[in-house]
């Protein structure tokens, strides 16, 4: 084998290791940012809904919850002790226990709604992929499962939209004989007999 063969295979590999670097770091952008709408909507509700209860310090608590959202598992936990420790001391138990119920309507309207429709809209993975998978891989895997569910699902599904983008488009065409719109299909031979029987 001379030289340039050789030369020339190198180059495919290269391009298509390129080809495949491009295609995951573009799905696991999507995912990123994905997580950052994901992290904005927490902290808003978490803020509207700080502000609402009269909780002291509503607008850092929601920038923290908004942070602590990048963190999967613990993240929204970690994320209801400092609101939660601020309405006890402010507002008693009452507070505590309304903190509580706002937390567990985020924690549902998020893992519901929020992150698939948005996993859906940014990173292209359908809506029971975002429910059903991680759930799955944290069954099997535990944290490490729950961590790496989301952004493996953005991998998986950018590599599915590109083996789908190059699949040939084969027209689908109604077999001969069979009604369709407009008429009736007929066989290549039969077009002078179906002429003179018009006629």
């Amino acid at each position: 084998m001379g030289f340039a063969p050789l030369l020339s295979e190198g180059i495919q590999s290269v391009m298509q290791f390129s080809h495949h670097v491009n295609l995951t770091g573009d799905a696991l952008r999507r995912w990123f940012i994905a997580q950052c709408y994901d992290a904005l909507a927490v902290g808003a509700l978490w803020w509207a809904g700080l502000w609402y209860l009269h909780v002291p310090l509503a607008p850092f608590w929601a920038i923290l919850a908004a942070g602590f959202q990048f963190i999967p598992h613990f993240g929204p936990v970690l994320a209801f002790f400092g609101p939660a420790v601020t309405a006890l001391i402010a507002n008693g138990l009452e507070g505590f226990l309304y903190v509580l119920i706002l937390y567990g309507a985020i924690v549902v309207v998020d893992g519901l709604l929020l992150q698939p429709v948005i996993m859906r809209r940014t990173a292209r993975v359908p809506i029971w992929a975002s429910l059903i998978v991680p759930i799955l891989l944290s069954l099997m895997f535990g944290f490490w499962g729950l961590l790496l569910a989301a952004p493996l699902l953005a991998v998986i599904f950018a590599y599915r939209a590109y083996g789908r983008s190059r699949m040939p488009s084969v027209p689908r065409q109604t077999p001969p004989g069979q009604v369709i719109t407009g008429g009736q299909l007929i066989s290549p031979g039969g077009a002078g007999q179906a002429s003179r029987e018009g006629r």
